[in-house]
């Protein structure tokens, strides 16, 4: 294995390899992980592993924003992913035209008799498309691998041979239609789902099995499971027809969850097309409902599909962490938190989201779901955060003299940031006359726990503090046991410190007393920014899913942008996420209250995806 795939395996399981500034390996791992072997291997491969931290590959041409600030995505990847001790890592990518050219995704075949025309003709359509966006569309039988595994039959304790035809750990999507089972099928399904619980009950004693072995365990009766050699990597993309009740804009956004949410599960899939004669929709866990006409299908595989197949849901390990405490009791800005979101409730923006057990029936499945959450008993739509001012140590800018006598930074392009001789960095940005070199701040923010009621948030328990000081910090509520209580971060984590950092860097003046955050899943209209100051910022971008670089990336951009057009001087800023929501930050709390919630009152603003065609005719006509 080479130095790059060796560092992305230990990143995987949590263990930080890194350089520091004296040019020495540092390594930080998880209790349990760091065998004899593993420990000997790196020891034999020190000098090959520094030398790949301390020479990292060239900064993509891939650049952040305009040429003119010149921050490549290797940098701006480092700075809000809080890998700043020079550690392997993956740069985000922007453009789906290298997102495509970096997939490979198969098609599984037809299921005997199967006779909807139309997803029969949208399937080779879409076949089409993603071969011409770049895509490699690998043949069913080279992207497969027969394999046997032993499965214990409970109760009679018998070892039986189980074969299956496992997708490749390589692909990274595969693209089935939905399967209606048989009276037959269905009494299998039952059959299956009482096995499981036996098994899962009194042989497992409750003991959790990964998503492959759940599936292995069932996948004899599911004709819509799929064995994956390995599920965090491979996408199940499902064809399906259209659901009219579920992209109904009358239907309230309450009412969409447990309907989306039991497609996914039903269908046993990360991503759900809907498929009819004049239109497409599309489905993963944001539940956005956004719907295509046919003919625009290009765009819809170019902006819509493929980024979501290049960046799948996935929430951060806390391995990411430096994990300490805080007392919110002792906080402002948890306090304003709190009030924040008690004041959000009359609007409706951020509904309750669901328990996993309350909506999702069958134990395999609630199983499934909770793994891929990493444990998270709930999931919950949008999220309310309260950034603290920026916090700096030193000069807030330096000259360009100063500047040429800065060292370099482990794992950075020097020409971009460097760091004095106290430890802090400085960017070179490009402003309106000139060249400056400005601090890194460290970035501080309270936010809404994920799975918590936004708007009854609990001081004590549902407010944790993060932290971008290099990396990245969590910091738990004092008293709170994180083994005992859900208490994890946001989904969303990586577009909070990105849209704080765009900020203190780009407006500061959005951001110097304090700068409120909500996120929630659905668009204001155009006529919504009547006031001076207000601006919208994000429409046209590829449609990355929460939880990603890309996510924080596209952010972090549209901060930049909205000044690069207007000037620093921001009072209000939408950050559209296609097909996910609507991220709005103010520099006061009140006048975001006060603008949200006239918003709403003049259905300005609706959960869903009403408005959007508004904010894109609102964006094409600028």
């Amino acid at each position: 294995m080479n130095v790059s795939g060796l560092i992305d395996q230990l990143t995987e399981q949590g263990v930080q390899v890194w350089a520091d500034d004296n040019g020495k390996l540092k390594i930080q791992s998880p209790k349990g992980v760091m065998t004899s072997e593993l420990q000997s291997e790196l020891v034999a491969r020190k000098a090959e592993i520094l030398e790949f931290l301390l020479n990292p590959s060239p900064p993509s041409s891939n650049t952040c924003g305009s040429a003119n600030h010149g921050l490549s995505m290797l940098t701006l990847g480092r700075l809000i992913g809080g890998y700043g001790r020079g550690e392997s890592f993956t740069p985000p990518v922007i453009d789906p035209t290298v997102m495509a050219q970096q997939l490979k995704v198969t098609f599984r075949p037809l299921p005997a008799n199967y006779k909807n025309e139309t997803i029969i003709k949208f399937r080779q359509d879409l076949e089409d498309k993603l071969t011409a966006s770049g895509v490699t569309v690998v043949p069913w039988e080279a992207a497969t691998q027969e394999s046997e595994y032993e499965m214990t039959l409970p109760i009679i304790n018998r070892q039986r041979t189980v074969k299956s035809t496992a997708v490749k750990a390589a692909i990274n999507a595969m693209i089935d239609v939905e399967r209606h089972p048989s009276l037959l099928g269905k009494l299998k399904v039952c059959v299956a789902e009482n096995l499981y619980q036996f098994y899962s009950r009194f042989w497992l004693k409750d003991r959790k099995l990964s998503v492959s072995k759940i599936a292995q365990f069932i996948s004899w009766a599911e004709e819509n499971i799929h064995d994956l050699q390995d599920p965090t990597n491979t996408q199940v993309i499902v064809l399906t027809e259209l659901d009219e009740k579920f992209i109904n804009p009358e239907l309230s956004y309450q009412k969409k969850i447990p309907i989306g949410v039991n497609t996914l599960v039903r269908t046993f899939s990360e991503i759900v097309v809907g498929v009819s004669e004049s239109r497409l929709s599309i489905l993963n866990m944001n539940l956005s409902d956004s719907v295509f006409p046919t003919a625009l299908a290009d765009g819809f595989v170019a902006q819509s599909l493929i980024p979501k197949i290049f960046v799948p849901i996935m929430p951060l390990s806390l391995s990411r962490f430096e994990i300490g405490t805080y007392n919110p009791e002792k906080s402002d800005y948890a306090a304003q938190l709190v009030k924040f979101g008690n004041a959000l409730a009359s609007t409706g923006l951020l509904p309750d989201g669901f328990k996993i057990d309350d909506v999702v029936k069958r134990q395999s499945h609630r199983d499934i779901v909770d793994w891929m959450a990493k444990g998270r008993t709930g999931v919950s739509y949008g999220f309310v955060a309260y950034a603290e001012p920026p916090q700096y140590v030193g000069d807030l800018e330096v000259s360009e003299s100063t500047w040429t006598t800065l060292k370099s930074v482990a794992g950075f392009d020097a020409d971009e940031l460097r760091q004095n001789s106290a430890g802090r960095w400085y960017l070179r940005l490009r402003s309106l006359t000139g060249w400056k070199y400005q601090q890194v701040p460290d970035i501080w923010l309270v936010s809404s726990r994920s799975g918590s009621n936004k708007t009854k948030l609990h001081l004590a328990t549902d407010i944790v503090r993060l932290g971008l000081t290099g990396n990245l910090q969590l910091q738990l509520p004092e008293g709170v046991d994180p083994n005992v209580t859900d208490v994890k971060p946001s989904y969303d984590l990586y577009v909070m410190v990105s849209l704080a950092l765009g900020a203190a860097l780009f407006a500061p003046k959005l951001i110097e007393k304090g700068m409120p955050m909500v996120h929630f899943h659905g668009y204001p209209a155009k006529e919504w920014f009547a006031a001076d100051r207000e601006y919208c910022a994000g429409v046209e971008n590829p449609s990355v899913p929460c939880g990603t670089y890309e996510s924080g990336a596209f952010n972090f951009l549209s901060i930049q942008r909205l000044v690069e057009q207007h000037g620093s001087d921001i009072r209000l800023a939408s950050l559209v996420e296609p097909d996910h929501g609507t991220n709005v930050v103010a520099d006061d709390m009140d006048y975001l209250l006060q603008r949200l919630v006239q918003g709403v009152g003049q259905k300005k603003i609706e959960l869903g995806g009403r408005h959007y065609p508004s904010l894109k005719a609102m964006t094409a006509a600028s």
